[in-house]
């Protein structure tokens, strides 16, 4: 149902959290490596045989220039999600965060946070729980054991520092 694809083999300690949060709520995924400047032939074909093979989103990382996200959404009408990755090549990230976020009028792509392959996986979850009910109660359980895990630290800090707050 998604497809992670990222530029080269370097960025899948990145993009492996969108594939462990998708496998942790059983969403279908594949992961592949699809180099916008190495193999456009390959990214072209990922993007326009995307659909026919039941996807539904398409995340993608890139560092450097970062052109993989934007040229794959350019080629599906598929939403797609870019992560911006910090590479060794990278001026502090910065580029990859423009190239992914600059996208000019017309071929939109949604952008997390340098590195956020996590909360791309789960913004992927979350546009595929529009339409499966059952994703969409998953992703609520999700969030609701994030607002417990902040709750449960609350007593602990007012345990050492006292407050008056009873929210």
């Amino acid at each position: 149902m998604v497809g992670i694809i990222m530029g080269s083999q370097s960025d899948l300690p990145i993009m492996e959290q969108a594939a462990n949060f998708l496998k942790s709520l059983d969403i279908p995924y594949e992961l592949t490596v699809v180099s916008a400047h190495r193999t456009p032939e390959r990214m072209f074909d990922y993007a326009k045989t995307a659909q026919e093979r039941g996807l539904k989103v398409i995340v993608a990382g890139a560092g450097g220039a970062a052109h993989l996200p934007g040229m794959v959404a350019s080629c599906t009408t598929l939403p797609v999600i870019g992560v911006p990755i910090l590479s060794s090549n990278s001026i502090d990230g910065w580029d990859s965060v423009l190239s992914i976020l600059q996208m000019p009028g017309g071929i939109p792509v949604a952008t997390v946070a340098l590195n956020g392959a996590l909360n791309a996986g789960i913004l992927a979850a979350k546009i595929i729980g529009t339409g499966d009910a059952q994703v969409a109660d998953q992703l609520q359980k999700y969030q609701d054991a994030l607002k417990d895990k902040v709750l449960g630290t609350v007593d602990d800090i007012k345990a050492k520092h006292p407050n008056q707050y009873d929210q």
